[in-house]
């Protein structure tokens, strides 16, 4: 039995979903995207970044985010994070508005913007409920008037599915399993309920037994870790400094109110660990 990469891999992902040769099968998870969503299925779509060998998995210029087109000009943008890279709403939104802020140049009349819709697939829970599909929109806070429909935002949170650890007939829920990595005596099921998944399935398949995709996920899979590595580095040193500093200005506020009560400066000095140098620079 051979050993399959991890599909929720971006450098994997993107292999599965964003080749030409594949389009049948992004069309496929887009629309039981849309459905679940209560919108009207797609008919076709264009592949606008699909991927190619030049794109290297450690490389963090790398595009391994999947950006298509609709026939109506609608674009979208399928992102799967591994690991959190914390503050995801705002980088959602900041690559939400590139997509939408490039579509015309200086000059061009706004009319001709397109709605842009963004789909992030995590594999860690980010929002406060148990729901794993989000949809969001810009809508009025009392009325739910929606201001304009151009922006829409799908968050598929993975450990959400445990509660849904039996494949359902058709439907999203039984692709995010397999991005998942659900045990392969579910898969037969799972193509009964969504066929289009054997194709993904076989080119998984296909991935996991050529000798050149395994080195450059393994590549992809140092380079992540990597960047978690920095990333928590820079949280844990963030929050220190961040405690240090808020027990100095505890000091300062403690001592400023002794100061302000009367109290002699070597009283306060021994109170609080401040010297008598700094307390005298808080008096004056």
């Amino acid at each position: 039995m051979i050993e399959l990469l991890d599909p929720r891999v971006d450098f994997v992902f993107k292999r599965i979903f964003g080749s030409e040769r594949n389009k049948d099968v992004l069309l496929a998870f887009l629309n039981s995207t849309f459905l679940e969503a209560g919108e009207p299925p797609l008919s076709e779509i264009l592949l606008v970044n699909t991927f190619t060998d030049k794109d290297s998995p450690a490389d963090k210029q790398s595009i391994l985010d999947i950006k298509a087109q609709t026939s109506e000009g609608k674009l979208i943008n399928i992102e799967m994070q591994l690991f959190n890279p914390y503050n995801m709403e705002k980088r959602t939104l900041f690559y939400w508005s590139e997509m939408y802020y490039h579509q015309i140049n200086k000059g061009d009349n706004y009319n001709l913007l397109k709605k842009c819709v963004t789909i992030n697939i995590v594999n860690y829970s980010c929002l406060p409920h148990d729901r794993y599909h989000s949809v969001f929109h810009l809508r009025e806070d009392h009325t739910f008037i929606p201001l304009i429909d151009d922006i829409e935002v799908h968050v598929m949170e993975l450990p959400k599915l445990q509660e849904h650890a039996v494949p359902v007939e058709g439907g999203l829920v039984n692709w995010l399993l397999f991005l998942k990595g659900v045990d392969k005596s579910s898969w037969e099921a799972l193509k009964v309920n969504e066929p289009m998944l054997k194709k993904a399935m076989d080119t998984l398949e296909f991935l996991s037994q050529d000798e050149a995709t395994w080195l450059a996920y393994q590549a992809r899979m140092k380079a992540l870790r990597d960047e978690v590595s920095r990333t928590e580095g820079a949280r844990e040193e963030g929050l220190v400094k961040g405690r240090a500093e808020g027990v100095t200005q505890g000091k300062t506020e403690t001592a400023a109110n002794l100061l302000a009560m009367g109290i002699d400066i070597q009283t306060i000095s021994k109170a609080t660990g401040l010297t008598e140098a700094e307390i005298r620079a808080l008096r004056s």
